[in-house]
């Protein structure tokens, strides 16, 4: 599998952006959803990763409204999969070299930078309350990455790695997209231990692992495919678990090699975005759209395609109803945001 492709899989959206945007494919009908830009206040700043001018994703470093923006990286193959210590001194990101994805650590402005784990395909990096170590997801060749991936500690001081896990019943599945909560007791993190993928939570150890979020269906009889869930992100008081549900993109025109308009457009209208409370109660439906995050004040962020933008819009959840977050520049793809500390 092209390793672009192979790192887009990882985030649903960065696909589903895309593929709406060639295909053409109407968006699903919704109830009108009233927008307002982010209202003049203290403005904070965010790290985003989005397209240059050469169509190579970079990490710029810019002000919430989009405005200030200064670009970070000049990555010859692309940069993507921001994440800031929670001290606001570093930053981890995944880069392109080769046909391989590295994990790289630089300070906070890009400055630098060098190179943590080069081999193989490493993606989603995670840091710990201690802003010492990352956790992150190391994948093996295959269609769908998360399906035979494991998950990695790394200590950015000393450089030294091993696997997460140590429990037994955890090592016998795939284990990919870790999330470590802001307190530093739990992970949440992406697992088919129960079949489909789902966000399961677990002590660091892996040991004390279950569901968290039951799924609307187990099964989409009409698309002929399982609704999974993905990418959860875990809120500031670690009180929720945010993540992505749908039938998963591999299922799309684009991946399957037959052309289905109309099937791409049930698939992409599965996608939503769902908050559920990390003892497993509360479910809502906070929106269409992949990419869950969480601002510092704790809102929940979700990005979904926008044809009069060319690309993704990001929205955010107030107390007075949705707002934009336009850090992705016109006709730009994205690869993913982090919200400065």
């Amino acid at each position: 599998m092209n390793t672009k492709r192979y790192a887009v899989l990882l985030i649903s959206s960065l696909v589903f952006l895309a593929l709406t945007g060639n295909t053409g494919a109407e968006e699903p009908n919704e109830e009108p959803v009233e927008i307002e830009l982010i209202p003049n206040q203290t403005l904070r700043e965010v790290i985003v990763s989005h397209t240059d001018g050469n169509g190579v994703l970079q990490l710029y470093c810019m002000k919430e409204d989009g405005s200030g923006s200064r670009q970070l990286t000049y990555s010859d193959h692309g940069c993507r999969m921001p994440a800031c210590s929670p001290d606001g001194e570093r930053l981890a990101y995944v880069q392109q070299v080769g046909h391989g994805l590295s994990l790289w650590i630089s300070t906070i402005n890009g400055k630098n930078s060098r190179v943590l784990a080069d081999d193989g395909r490493n993606l989603l990096p995670c840091w710990l309350p201690d802003s010492k170590h990352i956790v992150w997801m190391k994948a093996q060749p295959g269609h769908e990455p998360s399906r035979n991936s494991q998950i990695h500690l790394l200590n950015t001081e000393t450089g030294e790695s091993r696997r997460l896990f140590t429990d037994p019943d955890q090592l016998k599945f795939s284990n990919s997209m870790p999330v470590v909560s802001p307190k530093g007791d739990r992970i949440a993190f992406v697992s088919n231990r129960s079949g489909a993928m789902r966000i399961w939570v677990s002590n660091l150890d892996g040991s004390n692992a279950r569901q968290i979020s039951k799924a609307e269906m187990e099964y989409h009889h009409a698309i002929k495919a399982p609704i999974e869930q993905k990418v959860p992100a875990w809120s500031p008081d670690s009180k929720w678990i945010a993540h992505w549900e749908g039938v998963e993109m591999i299922h799309l025109s684009a991946f399957t090699g037959v052309r289905d308009p109309k099937r791409d457009q049930m698939i992409s209208a599965t996608f939503h975005v769902w908050v559920v409370g990390s003892d497993g109660k509360n479910r809502r439906k906070v929106g269409r759209g992949d990419d869950p995050n969480w601002s510092p004040d704790g809102f929940v962020t979700r990005a979904f395609p926008d044809p009069d933008r060319g690309g993704p819009k990001i929205m955010i959840e107030t107390p007075t109803g949705e707002k934009e977050l336009p850090i992705v520049p016109r006709l730009e793809n994205w690869g993913r945001f982090t919200w400065k500390p």
